[in-house]
């Protein structure tokens, strides 16, 4: 079995987590999610552990019941404690704006970009080069990120664009004559 799917997720206080079918819910102070459990895998809750387990000895199915272990942990810390991700804007004249449902983003091109966020994103800005992005779905709070960075990735000369915090932008060196 999974060495991951071995070990059970401990469920904070406050946080729920319901089996019904083949549907899983975690529901928590932050909110809740839901989630499909796969054909090949079994979740039991008991004494405030959650535990996966492989429904057969085939390889996939311990396969699964990794994953789906890592995809209820997600859950469980997402409705308890919220997952954020933080992009920085590097270049001159190079700002972002959140005005409610939607950031404004100005990244050199003739015209600022306007990215609508999907329901469960919340988005900050603590300085104009700094985006911060908050959610229980950890899935979606990634997804936004990459396609914010996408409008304007990081370029290997000079190192401008949208990166993630921490991110390291190795630059290549200029032509020389």
């Amino acid at each position: 079995m999974s060495r991951i799917a071995k070990q059970p997720v401990v469920l904070p206080k406050g946080v729920e987590v319901t089996v019904s079918g083949d549907l899983v819910r975690a529901k928590g102070p932050l909110g809740q999610l839901e989630m499909k459990v796969h054909p090949a895998v079994a979740i039991e809750v008991a004494d405030g552990v959650a535990r996966v387990q492989p429904k057969t000895d085939v390889v996939r199915s311990a396969m699964y019941a990794g994953t789906m272990r890592a995809l209820l942990a997600n859950m469980v810390k997402g409705v308890s404690e919220g997952f954020e991700r933080r992009l920085q804007l590097v270049g001159v004249g190079y700002r972002a704006q959140a005005q409610g449902k939607q950031i404004q983003l100005s990244l050199g091109f003739s015209h600022p970009v306007i990215h609508a966020l999907p329901d469960g994103v919340k988005a900050e800005t603590p300085s104009q080069t700094e985006i911060v992005l908050k959610g229980i779905d950890k899935q979606l709070v990634g997804q936004e990120a990459a396609k914010i960075r996408a409008y304007r990735p990081p370029e290997p000369y000079k190192g401008k664009g949208v990166r993630y915090a921490g991110e390291q932008v190795i630059l290549k060196e200029t032509k020389k004559k």
